[in-house]
């Protein structure tokens, strides 16, 4: 069975940047697409980014449009989240999920296999 870890959270001042991983293993990432999300406290967990790697295509939501890049190293089978000014409304645990590539990435809703998730946390 597959599996996925995420790393790379931690405590940053607004403004600041962070670098999310998710390294797969027992997953050939070709054959899914993989998303990041998020759960802030008290709130439902959302879809932020995603990408297809068979094609390359890219997903954000809007309120990280312009701040976050998803981006995908093949050799490693790990997708990254550059993350950067950050904003303290992006304070969640922020996991990454797998979903198989026939399906658009921006289904959110049809995620399957979780990481632990990673906590980030932004200060004003």
């Amino acid at each position: 069975e597959g599996q996925l870890v995420e790393s790379g959270g931690g405590l940053v001042q607004a403004g600041g940047s962070l670098r999310l991983s998710c390294a797969g293993s027992g997953f050939n990432f070709d054959d899914w697409s993989i998303g990041w999300f998020r759960q802030a406290p008290g709130k439902e967990r959302d879809g932020v980014s995603c990408i297809r790697r068979n094609n390359g295509s890219t997903h954000y939501v809007d309120s990280v449009k312009g701040r976050f890049t998803i981006s995908s190293d093949n050799a490693k089978n790990t997708v990254y989240l550059q993350m950067n000014n950050l904003k303290p409304e992006d304070t969640a645990v922020y996991y990454c999920a797998v979903v198989r590539a026939y399906y658009s990435c921006s289904n959110y809703g049809l995620y399957d296999y979780w990481g632990q998730g990673t906590q980030v946390t932004v200060s004003s």
